[in-house]
Order: C-alpha cells, then structure tokens, then sequence
C-alpha cells in the first residue's frame, strides 16, 4: 500500500476535511442506532469489499468515430498497474486489476506479477480477446471466433484462451472471463444451432485446462458488434452454456449488456436462485452498451441490484462474486471516473444493507405496496457517504479521493516521462 502516492500527503489532506467528517458521522451514527444497526459489522463487510479496476479503464476510450487520449496515458501494462494503484491508495477498496490479453501481453508474467505487488495489487480475473484481429494474425475472427463454421480458426480461439489460463496461473489469477462478438448481421449468414453448438464444444476444451481453484464466467450481449444475432445473446443462453460446461462455469452480468427496460436485478435474482452467477461488470447506460461511469444515469437500479445481492437469503454467497468496473471513459479522466465510479458502488452497497429484511418480508406478506417502497426509498436516500469516509480515514486512505488526487498533478508529472505517442484513432479501447 501507499508506492503510488506518499501516505503523509494523503494525510495532510484529509485534515482539512476532518471537522465536517466528524460532524456528518456522528449524525450517521445516531441513524444507526434508530434502525438498530451494529456499525462495527457494517464496517467490516465494506471494508472486505473488493472492486476490481479493468486494466483498459485507465486509458480514455473512445467511439467508431473518435477517440481523444488526455496527458500522461499510460502506454502499457505496468504504466496502468500504476494507475490502478493510485486509485487503490486514494479509496481503499480497488486491490484488484483484471487483464485484457493480448491487449495486455508482456514478456515476462513473473515480473509483471511482482510489479503488482509492489504497489499492493493483486490481479483479478483474465479477460481474453478473439474480437478482433492483431497485426501478426494469419487468420481472421472476421466471421467469428470460437464459433466459426471453420474449425482451424475455432482452434486458434481457443489456444488463446488456454494461453490466457496459463498466463493467469503466473499473475495468480482465479478465473477467465469469455466474452466475444460473435454473431451475424445478415439473416440466413450462419445457423443459429450450429454457431451454439460450435461455442459449446470449443469452450469445453477450454474447461477442461481450468485448475481447479478456477471458474469460467460467460458474459452475454445483445447485439454490437453483431447487429443481427450474438451467438451468446442474453442471460438465458449464458445459463444454459454454463450449465452445460460444469460446476466452475457461471454466467456474468454486464450492466449495459441489456436491451432498454430490461429488468437486470431480476436476472439477478434468477441467477443466483440457480447458484450460477459468477460476476459483475459495472457500469451505466442510457441508451445501450453506453459503458457510462457507473451510477452516472441510474443510480437507484444500482440499488436494487445490491439489495438483490445482500437480502438474508444470498448474502452468504455475496463474496464468492466477482465485482469489476467496465467502462469506457471518452471525455473524463479515467483514473476520476473510476474514483468515482467506485463511490457510486460502495453507495449502493451500503444502501442495500441498510434495508430490514424481516420488515420486508412482512410488508410482503400484506402486500402492502407504499410500505415495502417507502422502506426501500428510505434506505436508497439516506446518506452514507460519512461511513465512506470513516473507514478510508481510518485506513490511511483519502477521505475526498478526486479532491486529493487533483492536488497531485499526477498526470501532468507523469506525461513528462510517458512520452510514447497515442494517436487519436478510432474505436473503443
């Protein structure tokens, strides 16, 4: 803890804001006891609470049309590590970053796992890439990837992935995440069962070279960049798959991998009622797979959803989940939209368990419907964003993380060493 950015500077900023914080806790505490709480209890269940920083996520992304890199990008995979570091320092709760491969490919995993550790990181799950295409590839992903109709490219897919295992294994990875573009934009261009079956026997190879102590998450998509049908369409295909595969395959839920109005604290709740969610990717969207700053558009779905997560009945399992942020930051600072972002989470996490579940379950029971949203209502607009603060006070983090991070011009000082030149290409990093 504490390489990216000197705990004493950390520190001296946090005492200007140490008059209100004592204030608004106090206030917060007193809340507590009327809805007979135990702070210490909810202290620890946050601070266990681990989000993991994509490694992608520190660079600006961007559009079809354009993409707009800010001062000091990092240029590979270590500048990003620190990165992640720098956010994990201010909040406190980002220990964890999840490679992209080949995006993130180096030479030596070994080192790259001791540059994480260096800055008190550890890494999350692996994600892999057979959406596009890379400058030595001898064949395309052009028409699919572990579901093409021809099997020499399916191979080359699933080598990847198997090679994203073993590069895992050396990080101290526990987990894969598969999700890929496969799909068709003309009716009658592939068979709909073919295409399934085609994703269902390459991935069972993939299975089978999971170490034990893995799982295999399975992320859907509706359309983009296929815009007629996505072979792993929606969360009803992701189960069956992973049903299919076995006990360490699981499905994902991506916030903005929904159609418009689509219940997504349902599909959570369905889930884990067949103990077959494995994993979250954060976001928001308005429109569609937007990949918005979490809670920037809908923060009370974000409610709902943890409150699905942490009732009486599930929150036995709320650990065993993998929690990633998944956005794409075009006109931000990325390392401020993830502080941010991360704000948001730990809001609607706390909320959540906020909620009386016995009271709940009573108003059910009556079905008396103003009570049970007055009781969700009361739990979404309280205040905690003073428990926030306490806990990264009391753990040398940063009690106003975007406040101390501005202070830092880090940036700034990091763009007079990373002097590799990003273009303004297009696409979606």
């Amino acid at each position: 803890m504490f390489k990216a950015i000197d705990q004493n500077f950390i520190e001296k900023n946090n005492k200007k804001f140490l008059k209100d914080q004592n204030k608004d806790f106090e206030y917060f505490q007193e809340k507590l006891l009327k809805l007979k709480l135990n702070l210490g209890l909810l202290k620890k269940k946050v601070f266990e609470f681990n989000l993991a920083l994509p490694s992608w996520g520190v660079g600006t992304g961007g559009t079809r049309f354009a993409r707009f890199p800010g001062i000091g990008e990092p240029t590979n995979i270590f500048e990003k590590i620190e990165d992640c570091a720098v956010i994990n320092d201010l909040t406190g709760s980002t220990s964890s970053i999840s490679p992209h491969f080949p995006w993130d490919n180096v030479s030596d995993y070994s080192e790259l796992k001791e540059h994480a550790t260096h800055y008190g990181l550890n890494f999350d799950l692996i994600n892999s890439n057979t959406f596009q295409d890379f400058s030595n590839s001898k064949s395309s992903y052009k028409f699919g990837s572990l579901t093409n109709i021809k099997k020499k490219i399916r191979e080359k897919a699933i080598e990847l992935n198997i090679d994203c295992i073993k590069k895992g294994k050396i990080l101290g990875s526990k987990g894969l995440t598969v999700w890929l573009g496969d799909g068709t934009n003309f009716p009658g261009q592939q068979s709909f069962s073919k295409s399934l079956e085609n994703y269902i026997q390459s991935m069972k190879v993939i299975y089978k070279k999971l170490p034990k102590d893995w799982k295999i998450l399975i992320e859907y998509k509706p359309y983009e960049p296929a815009f007629y049908s996505t072979v792993i369409n929606d969360w009803g295909t992701s189960y069956i798959c992973a049903k299919e595969l076995g006990p360490k395959a699981l499905s994902l839920i991506d916030l903005g991998h929904h159609l418009p109005n689509t219940n997504i604290e349902m599909i959570v709740s369905r889930l884990l009622d067949l103990n077959k969610l494995g994993g979250f990717h954060f976001n928001d969207s308005h429109y569609g797979d937007d990949d918005l700053d979490t809670g920037s558009i809908n923060p009370f779905r974000l409610f709902l959803i943890f409150s699905e997560l942490t009732n009486k009945k599930n929150f036995k399992n709320f650990n065993k989940i993998s929690y990633m942020i998944d956005q794409s930051h075009n006109v931000t600072d990325p390392i401020e939209s993830l502080i941010q972002s991360t704000d948001e989470i730990l809001n609607a996490y706390i909320k959540s368990l906020l909620i009386n579940s016995d009271e709940l379950s009573s108003l059910q029971q009556d079905n008396d419907i103003i009570g049970i949203n007055n009781l969700l209502k009361n739990a979404f607009n309280t205040d905690v964003r003073s428990l926030i603060k306490q806990i990264r006070l009391e753990n040398n983090n940063s009690i106003d993380p975007i406040n101390t991070y501005r202070k830092l011009n880090y940036k700034k000082t990091k763009s007079k060493v990373r002097t590799k030149k990003i273009f303004s290409l297009s696409g979606i990093v």
